[in-house]
């Protein structure tokens, strides 16, 4: 409830709304007024077109002004034929009867005259502000209008303070809604927040992305585009030109060509309309006369269905027509009582007196010359509308009907207040011909709209129902077989600015507008998500995507599994040289005593033996999914095994040479190499050296299991890190400088005798070692796949190989093959030559 205005004491406002009231005989035609127990107001457009300039605060004279309305005349027919229909029922106000005070507004100042005079107090005609508006209680105790919003919010906001209730039935501006600016404004037509929402579904059902709006001035047509605007860009729908169709716009004039250039510059195919019905006349005419053809016109609910709409000549070319309609609905009876008022004897208005300003906008002359077959045609459009006035006439009965205590059969007639009336209203819950009646918080009704497309059959003109809008949530049901579009082969037509993109492309924005732009595909590793079209994507770690892809796919983890082929070769020839080794060294200790194992070594091949047996042991961590462990040994315990193997070799070949060749040079130095037992010596801090930077490798640059994901975009290949660090790199030039100086003590060794002349087969071992690591490395910076690591293992056991045949086969082939040369006199004989040769030279 309203809380009272300041009192003001003893202060009366009088309104003076207009010359007409000094005059003491105005005129007025009894169609217009009713007495009853309760008045009702209603405001009705019966005449248009009366704008002019106005140089005096008078009312526009709406009789003698105005172009008849038929539209207005129907829901002017519409409430006297309520309020006719509730006096004979018994039912609904038993023994109460209703009147009216109805007015013609076919003007801004003849609806604020018709509002002022409704809230003016019975008898003085004033209104007077007092500091307990409560108990106010102006001529009527509702009002029914008006037809269009501007007026509606005029009405509102002078009825609000008095809480008088005001129910609209053409006005559907969402401003209206608002409570705390208009809190006794009720309707029974949708509010237009409905109406855009489904606009905008309607946009989206048929994929129209790029559209024109067009609006007309006016709070109705100015609010409506301005919130089909914002719930379109949020729907991803661009405006490619939009407008406002001003007041004073005329057919032909610059202001409407330019408008129609614009239209067509635009190349939209979609235009929205949100218009009132005389401004959007003026912009089809226009349309006609620029001969704008093509296009899929959306019509508000103002215009839809309406016949002067339809009757613009030349409007059947332009293209589809859908619109936004209220659901059809008949008032049963009303066209015979149109007829019954036209055949009725009503008389002549008796006329005015010269030069006074008598008529209150209560009197029709048109009305007085209608006959039965001369009266204006009841179109679905007025029927609707007259529907709806019709519901608000009823509405106010029932709650009046509660608020009376109607219920027990017989009425109070106790002094009704206007705010008391409004409280019940807005809990009205009743059947008007099948069709429930009742008003949400906000005063809008429980409705829906039906969706029309125009139809011509000819040159006839006619609309067909092709689906249907309800809330809430706003939903959308369209039978699109129905729909006959302006096109080729009855297809849809298009309205975007750019086509949609392949898949897995991309949209860049061209310009200002995001619905137009050019396609892009996705680098490879990116995706285009459906819920944002303008950007790549990235995949994630484990999945992959191609060029152009709009899904990611999981990569393939990839390691040198057991079960591979190329395992089972590579583990075939790695455990085939852990036979031979135990093999050999079975025969070494089997034959330990003979010239060829202590020229050989003696018991330090044993250690050459298990130093290579560790290297090959080494190999099986290369197979499976890397674990730490195995990150840990592979590299390191291969790279300390063939230390102790490379050591043995190049003492071995040094103390050969320094036996043959220096030890009468420098025998010193040869005899400080057997008492130190230099062999040993040597073997054991080069392997501690090798061992110290293969366990700083371990600690500093440890060596862990890893899942790499740049080398291959589709694989995830698992490894370890060694390849990559300090430590590794260390290890192995260090074996490598080995390498170079068991070849270089072997090549010093070239003329010592037969049977320990061993420069040939180590030199080309290590010859063959070098090359092994050499491909490694070669393939490596070429290569980096998921047999990477077969590569490796190929590398390492070529070397164990070659130092194991370099070395020990050739004394395996003597032992086995060869015994005769596995004896003392044969060693003896072979240094005795050695002997002579070098004594010759």
């Amino acid at each position: 409830m309203l809380p009272c205005i300041a009192h003001l004491a003893g202060l009366q406002l009088f309104i003076s709304c207009c010359r007409a009231f000094a005059c003491h005989s105005t005129e007025s035609s009894p169609d217009f007024s009713l007495p009853g127990d309760y008045l009702l107001g209603g405001l009705f457009p019966l005449h248009s077109g009366c704008l002019q300039v106005r140089h005096r605060p008078e009312v526009t004279l709406c009789d003698r002004l105005g172009t008849f309305n038929d539209h207005g005349y129907h829901l002017f027919q519409a409430m006297r034929l309520g309020v006719e229909e509730i006096n004979n029922s018994t039912a609904l106000l038993p023994n109460v009867t209703l009147g009216y005070e109805l007015y013609d507004v076919c003007s801004d100042s003849a609806n604020v005259y018709a509002t002022l005079r409704m809230l003016s107090l019975q008898g003085p005609h004033h209104i007077k502000l007092q500091g307990d508006l409560l108990q106010y209680s102006p001529k009527v105790l509702a009002v029914i209008g008006t037809d269009n919003t501007n007026q509606a919010a005029t009405t509102a906001a002078l009825l609000s303070p008095f809480l008088v209730p005001l129910i609209s039935y053409a006005a559907s501006s969402t401003t209206l809604s608002m409570k705390q600016q208009y809190p006794s404004f009720l309707r029974t037509i949708p509010s237009d927040k409905y109406q855009v929402e489904t606009m905008v579904l309607l946009l989206q059902r048929f994929g129209w992305t790029w559209i024109s709006l067009i609006g007309s001035s006016g709070d109705y047509g100015q609010l409506g585009v301005q919130a089909l605007e914002d719930q379109a860009t949020v729907q991803g729908i661009c405006i490619a030109f939009k407008d406002i169709v001003p007041f004073s716009a005329r057919v032909g004039d610059e202001r409407m060509q330019g408008m129609m250039h614009h239209l067509v510059q635009a190349r939209a195919t979609v235009v929205v309309v949100f218009s009132s019905r005389p401004l959007a006349r003026v912009f089809f005419e226009s349309v006609v006369l620029a001969n704008v053809t093509g296009k899929v016109w959306i019509a508000s609910e103002d215009w839809a269905i309406s016949t002067y709409i339809s009757g613009v000549p030349g409007i059947r070319r332009i293209g589809t027509v859908l619109g936004v309609a209220i659901q059809q609905r008949t008032i049963p009876g009303l066209k015979a009582f149109e007829e019954a008022y036209a055949s009725a004897d009503k008389g002549a208005p008796r006329p005015c007196p010269k030069g006074s300003w008598c008529s209150s906008n209560q009197l029709c002359r048109e009305c007085q010359a209608f006959t039965a077959h001369g009266m204006p045609k009841l179109t679905a459009f007025s029927m609707s509308a007259a529907y709806n006035a019709y519901q608000a006439v009823y509405a106010v009965a029932h709650g009046l009907h509660q608020l009376l205590g109607c219920a027990s059969g017989a009425c109070s007639r106790d002094q009704v207040y206007p705010w008391q009336l409004l409280e019940q209203i807005q809990k009205v819950n009743f059947l008007l011909h099948g069709d429930t009646v009742m008003f949400h918080d906000n005063g809008n009704p429980f409705s829906s709209y039906n969706i029309i497309a125009w139809d011509w059959n000819g040159p006839k003109w006619t609309f067909t129902v092709v689906g249907s809008s309800t809330w809430s949530p706003v939903q959308l049901d369209i039978n699109e077989t129905k729909i006959q579009w302006h096109g080729k082969d009855n297809q849809v037509p298009k309205s975007v600015c750019s086509s949609d993109c392949l898949e897995g492309h991309q949209r860049v924005v061209m310009g200002f507008h995001h619905c137009c732009f050019k396609c892009v595909p996705c680098e490879a590793g990116t995706f285009l998500n459906t819920s944002d079209l303008y950007r790549c994507q990235p995949c994630g770690k484990e999945e992959w995507a191609p060029n152009g892809s709009q899904t990611c796919f999981p990569r393939t983890v990839v390691f040198l599994a057991w079960h591979e082929y190329t395992s089972w070769v590579l583990l075939a020839a790695n455990t085939l040289l852990l036979l031979l080794l135990l093999g050999t060294a079975g025969l070494f200790a089997w034959h330990l005593d003979t010239p060829v194992v202590r020229s050989a070594g003696g018991r330090l091949c044993f250690l050459m033996l298990g130093s290579l047996a560790a290297g090959s042991g080494s190999l099986y961590g290369f197979f499976g999914e890397p674990t730490w462990p195995a990150c840990l040994l592979r590299q390191a315990l291969f790279a300390l095994g063939f230390t102790i193997f490379l050591s043995c070799v190049t003492v071995r070949s040094f103390q050969l040479v320094i036996i043959f060749k220096f030890s009468t040079k420098v025998p010193t130095f040869y005899h400080a190499w057997v008492q130190n037992h230099g062999a040993s010596l040597f073997v054991m801090i080069s392997s501690v050296a090798q061992l110290l930077i293969c366990l700083t490798w371990l600690v500093v640059w440890t060596p862990l299991p890893t899942r790499e994901y740049q080398r291959f975009p589709q694989l995830v290949v698992l490894e370890c890190t060694e390849a990559n660090s300090l430590g590794f790199i260390l290890a192995f030039l260090y074996n490598g400088l080995l390498s170079v100086s068991a070849f270089a003590c072997s090549y010093l060794g070239k003329d010592l005798p037969e049977n320990y002349n061993e420069a040939k087969c180590v030199t080309f071992s290590l010859l063959f070692n070098f090359v092994s690591w050499i491909a490694f490395f070669t393939t490596a910076s070429v290569y980096d796949g998921k047999y990477l690591p077969a590569v490796n293992m190929l590398a390492v056991l070529s070397s164990l190989s070659s130092g194991f045949g370099g070395y020990f086969l050739p004394k395996c082939y003597v032992i086995l093959c060869r015994p005769d040369l596995n004896s003392t006199e044969h060693f003896q004989a072979s240094i005795q030559d050695y002997t002579r040769r070098r004594s010759s030279t």
